[in-house]
């Protein structure tokens, strides 16, 4: 398995890029619902904060969602671990102009395929908080098998601590769920 690079995804709808100065702006005014933040955080209020959260040491690999020229959410690879052929999707968010429409089934149908056809990977894993019923139902609509969920697993910005649920897609999973998002993305 390869690690991410910074090769812009591209797709019918949307494009994924890495998050760069040109997208600070858009994605500040992107972040500013209160909705987006209820199960994540910490919202971002300034710029200086969303070039921390872009600029963060933790391995993350963050993509811009760039809508018909602007950028209206963030997604990212992480925990990227090459022994096992493994990473993750997460640390998604989207402005809610855009939720209920073919911007995440995208993004994922352009994560996932290149982390199966361009990295690697053997698998894919992707978690939430166990209460964030929307986030989880997208998941499971991808077609992401729930492999459990890790109790008291992290802190939340309000300093209640959460559950986590996590899914995975394996590769040999991959041409059923590739062949579902393109049925949900085309058009």
């Amino acid at each position: 398995m390869r690690t991410p690079d910074a090769t812009p995804l591209v797709g019918q709808h949307v494009r994924l890029q890495p998050v760069g100065e040109a997208h600070v702006a858009d994605l500040l005014t992107a972040a500013q619902d209160d909705r987006i933040w209820a199960h994540t955080g910490p919202q971002p209020r300034s710029r200086e904060d969303v070039l921390a959260w872009r600029d963060n040491p933790s391995g993350r690999h963050p993509y811009a969602v760039v809508v018909d020229g602007r950028a209206l959410g963030s997604t990212s690879y992480g925990d990227v671990d090459l022994a096992v052929e493994g990473l993750e999707i997460g640390w998604t968010w989207y402005s809610p102009a855009v939720w209920q429409s073919r911007v995440n089934p995208e993004c994922k149908l352009l994560l996932l395929g290149n982390a199966f056809e361009v990295l690697g990977a053997q698998r894919v894993t992707l978690k939430t908080d166990a209460l964030n019923s929307r986030s989880r139902a997208a998941i499971e609509k991808l077609g992401a098998q729930h492999d459990g969920t890790l109790r008291h697993h992290k802190q939340r910005p309000d300093g209640s601590v959460r559950d986590s649920a996590y899914y995975s897609v394996l590769s040999a999973e991959w041409p059923a769920v590739r062949a579902a998002l393109r049925a949900r993305t085309d058009g």
